[in-house]
């Protein structure tokens, strides 16, 4: 199936859906599903824009409202994760995931579902190591700490993902594994983003938590975006249980912007006779049950169970029997129910309300999912708790506690100045930017926006035939659902690496975004390319901190403003 990944969305949904539709009709294919790697910002009105981690002249409507309210619909299926730009009060209805619009799924603070047979994952937010051991104890009003905490990823996530047994087609973060960089083209990484060079040198580029969860799961493809660049890598990982090695394929695109890297689309092996419905899956569901009791909305430490002998259980992997209870508990019926409604009023642009305040509720798709399966909903919790963030103690981490502690991914860049004067009068250490980003992008000519790398190539899926076993016993048929059958197999003789053609896009009124499609033939590409071996192309065995000229970018605490200056985006692009 083909398979749209977008980068950071920032609530522009009618430019990415004009770009796959001017793909679809130039390249006479069917888009089937859309992947955003976070910054969605489902901003469904005024109020939603003030729980958004960004200073005040910077949080703008965008489109997302008129998918809300019904005035558009989402023209594909679309699946997204959370980033750190986002409408925190919206998303955290959704714990365990639900629609936002139709046709429009939120995969909540982590999940897992299923789409014609491929599993497809994510966790949202982004790593911060003062927050991870925390609870999700976050609830709005929000405080100025509050506010950024909420966005920032949990160990109580990962640990229910790396319950996880069964292989996962496809996985999502917004910020990337730490240590990715090293299985794809570093040094032109580091060419077009000079501000990383200190990170990359330094091993605290990404998420360690991200990493964590790669090295378990070792998905087939991995998406990302967050670093507002076009990256992709290839990992082998090392073999387990005498098992052939497995490949990772790792995409991370930019944000949507007019001439940027930040659509691409795939072939993606889906499993034949599948359901074409957007699926629960079971193994997921389980875990969810089985670690229900150790969710708790506080902001102290929390400890995953281990086996050191002081819990009676640390294994909250899914058994056949747990997953054959999910099922019976959904009679059935493993189809994510379209069971969308308002909860809010949706943004009126004729009746604009610029001093409303931020609506906070339950959501029925949440209270259903929870009754059916005897979960509990952690953003009630959250609300009954009444914590704050100070009420006990906790606080967020100072400014030099951040630098000292690097975690990665640059310390949340953003395109947002960090100016947060219209937030609260305290300095935000979160929203840290790095001034010469944008002028090194102007400074090297942005190739990356050209298309001129010949590092950014992901494997496609393969097609083939399908596997016809079946049994016609009904409770045999039932735990045939729970495992899915391997994806098709491909002819030897199909090239498993196919160069992706950048494709420019019209110049219409407001010029679209750049977009990429995958796709590729022998015959374009002059015969068969054979594959290559996954290998570590950083070349850092060979250069040192030392090996290199040029200063280190200096990390700035303030940037000049980017979205007012026009001039500045062509540049970039």
């Amino acid at each position: 199936m083909k398979v749209a990944v977008e980068g950071c969305c920032h609530g522009e949904l009618d430019k990415i859906y004009e770009s796959i539709s001017y793909l679809e009709n130039k390249e006479g294919v069917k888009v089937d599903l859309l992947l955003c790697c976070g910054d969605f910002q489902a901003v469904r009105n005024e109020g939603d824009m003030k729980c958004m981690a960004v200073p005040a002249k910077y949080r703008h409507m965008q489109t997302f409202y008129k998918y809300y309210s019904g005035e558009k619909r989402a023209p594909v299926l679309t699946i997204f994760i959370g980033g750190n730009h986002e409408a925190s009060n919206h998303l955290q209805e959704f714990p365990y995931g639900g629609w936002v619009a139709p046709n429009i799924y939120y995969l909540g603070y982590a999940g897992i579902v299923r789409f014609k047979g491929v599993r497809i994952g994510g966790v949202s937010g982004i790593f911060k190591s003062h927050d991870y051991k925390k609870g999700h104890f976050e609830f709005p009003p929000y405080s100025p700490e509050s506010l950024r905490s909420v966005y920032h990823i949990r160990n109580i996530d990962v640990f229910k993902l790396k319950q996880i047994k069964m292989p996962i087609d496809i996985f999502m973060t917004h910020d990337w594994p730490r240590g990715i960089y090293h299985y794809g083209n570093t040094n032109q990484l580091i060419r077009q983003k000079k501000f990383l060079r200190q990170e990359v040198e330094s091993g605290t580029l990404g998420s360690p938590a991200a990493a964590e969860l790669l090295d378990h799961m070792q998905p087939t493809y991995w998406f990302s975006a967050h670093l507002h660049v076009k990256f992709a890598a290839l990992m082998q990982h090392e073999a387990k249980n005498n098992a052939a090695p497995k490949i990772t394929k790792f995409l991370s695109l930019d944000k949507c912007l007019p001439h940027r890297d930040f659509l691409q689309i795939l072939e993606v092996a889906d499993r034949p006779g599948s359901s074409v419905h957007l699926e629960y899956d079971p193994e997921w569901l389980a875990i969810l049950k089985a670690t229900d009791s150790l969710q708790k909305p506080s902001c102290n430490f929390w400890n995953p169970p281990q086996d050191n002998g002081l819990h009676t259980r640390w294994d909250f992997s899914a058994s056949e029997e747990a997953m054959m209870e999910v099922v019976s508990d959904l009679s059935g019926d493993l189809c994510i129910p379209e069971n969308f409604s308002l909860t809010v009023p949706a943004y009126d642009p004729s009746r604009p309300q610029p001093n409303a305040h931020p609506f906070y509720s339950t959501n029925p798709q949440t209270t259903e999912l929870c009754a059916t399966l005897g979960l509990t909903d952690i953003y009630i919790l959250a609300g009954q708790s009444g914590q704050a963030y100070g009420e006990e103690g906790a606080t967020g981490a100072t400014e030099e506690e951040e630098d000292e502690d690097s975690t990665g991914s640059v310390d949340e860049p953003s395109e947002y100045p960090t100016d947060t004067s219209g937030l609260s009068s305290s300095y935000n250490p979160d929203e840290i930017t790095i001034e010469d980003e944008w002028e090194e992008e102007e400074d090297e000519g942005v190739e990356c926006a050209e298309g001129k790398g010949t590092d950014a190539v992901v494997p496609e899926g393969q097609v083939g035939s399908q596997d016809s076993d079946r049994d016609s016993s009904p409770q045999r048929e039932m735990a045939n659902r729970l495992i899915l059958p391997p994806p098709c197999s491909a002819p030897e003789s199909e090239d498993p690496l196919r160069s992706l053609r950048p494709l420019s896009l019209p110049p219409p009124s407001l010029p679209p975004p750049s977009a990429s499609l995958s796709q590729g033939s022998s015959e374009e590409e002059g015969g068969l390319t054979p594959a290559r071996v996954p290998k570590r192309t950083s070349g850092e065995t060979t250069q040192g901190p030392a090996s290199h000229t040029g200063g280190t970018p200096q990390i700035k605490r303030r940037n000049q403003s980017i979205y007012t200056a026009v001039e500045d985006e062509e540049n970039e692009g």
